[in-house]
Parts: C-alpha cells; sequence; structure tokens
C-alpha cells in the first residue's frame, strides 16, 4: 500500500498521518466529475476543515475534500433572508461576515473551526445556540447516484452533535452547501451561563448580537487553543447525559456538580469538569496532553501521534467511568 498523500495541513490536530489517494473538490463542474470517475465502492471519507477528526493511523482508501467557495442571499424579506452557503467556506470567516453585514442569529458561534458544510453534519453548538437553529435546509449529491437533493432542516433528525448525516446517510451524501435563515433585527441570545455572567460583570442588560460576537471571541481565544498554534480538534468528549436517579446519586457526592436539566427525568453533565476532577488537566506525555485551561481538549504540543492522543483518551475515559460510573464518548471523530 503506497500513501502519497499527507494530511498534516488537513487535520486541526496537526497529524502527519497519510491517504492512499486524495480528491479535492473546488467546483461544481469538479463535483459533476468526481460522480463520473470515482468507484464509490471502494472505501471512501468525505473531509471538510479536518477540525473534527482524529487520524490514529494513515487512511487506506481515499479522503475526499469539498472546499467549494460562495455566499448568495436567495430569499429576502423585510425581516430576515436565507443565505446559501458553499460546504467549503470557513465556518469563522461566515460567522464573521454575518456580523459585519448585519445579519443576525449565527453571532454564539463564532470562532468554532472547520467548513460550513460540516456545520449541519455534527450539528455544531456553543453559548446556548446549535447549527440547527439557524440552518434552513442542506444541499447534497446523493452517493453514488449523483442526483442533488434537498433535504429541510425539520428532516435532519438534529440532537446533540448529531443528525442524520451521521446516521441514515452516512457515507450517502456529498453536502455541496447549506442554506442558512438569518436576521436583519437583533435578536440576542445570552442564555448561556458564561455568556450572561461576561455582560452582567459590563452591566450591559441587552447586548447587541456585535458585542455577543466580540464576547465569543474573547471568551473563547482565553479558554481554547488555536489549532494554528496548537494542534487540536477543540472539545474532545460530548457532554454526557444521565438518568435523574443517577445524577441525584452524584450531586449528593459531588454538590458543586455543574449541570444542565435536559427534562424530567434526564440531566446533562459537563465533561470537562470530570476529567479535571480526575486530575488530567494539564497531563502531558511527551507531545500529547489535556489543555492546561480547558480539560475538554486533547491537544499536540508537535510531534504527538494521532494513537498516542487516542490512548490517552481512552485512559481518561476509563478514569470518568470508574470515578463517576458515567461514560463519556467522543465528540471527535476517530479514524480509520
Amino acid at each position: 500500500m503506497q500513501y502519497m498523500f499527507s494530511l498534516i495541513n488537513h487535520n486541526s490536530f496537526g497529524i502527519d498521518a497519510k491517504t492512499e489517494n486524495f480528491i479535492e473538490l473546488k467546483s461544481d463542474d469538479e463535483i459533476d466529475k468526481i460522480f463520473e470517475t470515482f468507484d464509490w465502492g471502494t472505501k471512501f471519507f468525505i473531509l471538510g476543515g479536518g477540525s473534527n477528526v482524529l487520524f490514529t493511523d494513515h487512511y487506506d482508501g481515499t479522503i475526499i475534500h469539498v472546499n467549494n467557495k460562495g455566499k448568495s442571499i436567495i430569499e429576502e424579506s423585510e425581516n430576515d433572508l436565507l443565505i446559501e452557503v458553499a460546504a467549503g467556506e470557513v465556518w469563522e470567516d461566515f460567522v464573521e461576515w454575518t456580523v459585519k453585514n448585519r445579519y443576525y442569529g449565527a453571532e454564539n458561534l463564532a470562532l468554532i473551526p472547520g467548513q460550513c458544510g460540516s456545520a449541519p453534519v455534527q450539528n455544531i453548538g456553543a453559548y446556548g445556540l446549535e447549527a440547527k437553529d439557524i440552518i434552513h435546509s442542506v444541499n447534497y449529491r446523493e452517493i453514488p447516484s449523483g442526483t442533488k437533493l434537498t433535504i429541510l432542516a425539520n428532516e435532519c433528525n438534529f440532537a446533540y452533535r448529531d443528525s442524520i448525516f451521521k446516521n441514515e446517510l452516512k457515507n450517502r451524501a456529498l453536502i455541496t452547501s447549506v442554506v442558512f435563515k438569518l436576521s436583519k433585527k437583533p435578536n440576542s441570545n445570552v442564555t448561556y451561563r458564561s455568556l450572561k455572567e461576561a455582560f452582567e460583570k459590563k452591566n450591559i442588560t441587552q447586548p447587541t448580537p456585535e458585542q455577543i460576537y466580540q464576547t465569543v471571541v474573547g471568551i473563547r481565544r482565553k479558554k481554547l487553543p488555536d489549532h494554528r498554534k496548537i494542534g487540536n480538534g477543540g472539545s474532545f468528549f460530548k457532554n454526557p447525559v444521565i438518568s435523574q436517579e443517577k445524577f441525584s446519586k452524584l450531586f449528593e457526592q459531588y454538590p458543586d456538580l455543574v449541570h444542565w436539566q435536559v427534562d424530567n427525568n434526564k440531566y446533562k453533565l459537563a465533561s470537562a469538569q470530570l476529567i479535571d476532577k480526575c486530575g488530567w488537566k494539564a497531563y502531558r506525555k511527551g507531545d500529547a496532553g489535556v489543555h492546561p485551561k480547558q480539560a475538554l481538549v486533547l491537544v499536540n504540543y508537535g510531534n504527538a501521534s494521532g494513537s498516542e492522543i487516542w490512548e490517552m483518551a481512552k485512559s481518561i475515559q476509563a478514569d470518568v467511568l470508574k470515578n463517576f460510573g458515567v461514560s463519556i464518548e467522543p465528540e471527535v471523530i476517530i479514524l480509520p
């Protein structure tokens, strides 16, 4: 097996994994061509910005990188508008662009790495907002036929870091663009605790979307490492959801337990706190480590392999399970 192409610049962990074959799609013509020439019966993985992927070894198949560009307003009214955004557009740039143009709704999702086409797959979220809250529809090409299809947001089975694209349509859809519904009028969302507290400290009771954007950017830069400087994939683990009975027992033992009530019978816990309580925060072995400011972020300080980071992640999972009886699952996709 010959691994010809390095993926070091195509994953935010900066892992020098290689792939047998790499295909970049920059235009509609190139997307058309792949459906005419590629053997979809062979092993493949559709890669966006690579900000949510950990390569633990070389990839013995084809990496298909969607990197088309473009934004266009396809419908507009007095109060809101629909914007179609190519899958290859950088998410951070898109959110900044919406705020500068006074198109509101995405500002809480500032500074999340990755591409716009990945947003619905992962149903990315932060600071009280998820992608599903602003997605109108998703345009994709059916695999292997290449047929152009559109799926509305309410058909995407969006859930916490989950969607139809990770389940029923996994390896059956190549997303080409996403249509977002944004507002022309400010509708600020500051329900998330750390965001709310930030504005209370500044005595701001009615923050503008621009202020929310700048505040989110500030918080993220203080808490999270820039993947361009220290390799990482953002939050490595999902926050676990447990039963009310399980939560009640844990809360008796740990009254400082960070939690959110999901419904009458379920609670969500903060994986970062559980990991921190197990003593993993700031841990480092070689070039693989846990970030000193955010226990949820695993990092590559330079030359760590993907397998070293993954082994550390599994040790963290085992420790949390041993100490709290709670399973934490990776948010990051583990390949191959």
